[in-house]
């Protein structure tokens, strides 16, 4: 048996089109079920919001979204997580880096750190913040 933890990520209205960005950076499979096609829209105004939502990606790449009612009470917070990639080549993380950085706020720049060949922090369009690196082995 085996598990796979995949960050699921809520928004309030705009969960459709951090997933379509999400496609553009990271490819694979793009999968949107609407509260309307659930047949659980609460609201009319609801009714095309994201009821569940996905990004897989062919290279492992996972991430959930959807968008939270108004019934039900949301705050996003500042730095509440930090979704992480962590690749093994510096061109893969950069040329993620490059993609994911496009309407983003760059927190830390990519670049070489005291733990990684490459680190990098953003917070992207939809208030995401994003922690890309270069994974190296660690004896301890």
């Amino acid at each position: 048996m085996s598990v796979i933890t995949t960050p699921h990520l809520n928004f309030r209205g705009t969960a459709r089109q951090a997933l379509e960005f999400y496609h553009s950076v990271f490819g694979g499979q793009l999968v949107i079920v609407t509260n309307e096609q659930a047949h659980s829209a609460e609201r009319p105004e609801e009714a095309q919001q994201v009821k569940f939502g996905q990004v897989v990606g062919e290279n492992g790449f996972q991430i959930m979204a959807y968008d939270v009612p108004a019934s039900m009470s949301y705050e996003q917070g500042d730095k509440s997580l930090f979704v992480s990639i962590r690749g093994d080549a510096i061109e893969e993380i950069a040329s993620l880096w490059g993609r994911l950085a496009e309407g983003s706020t760059v927190i830390e720049g990519l670049a070489p750190s005291p733990f990684s060949p490459a680190y990098g922090m953003l917070k992207d369009p939809f208030g995401v913040v994003w922690v890309l690196d270069v994974a190296v082995a660690w004896e301890g």
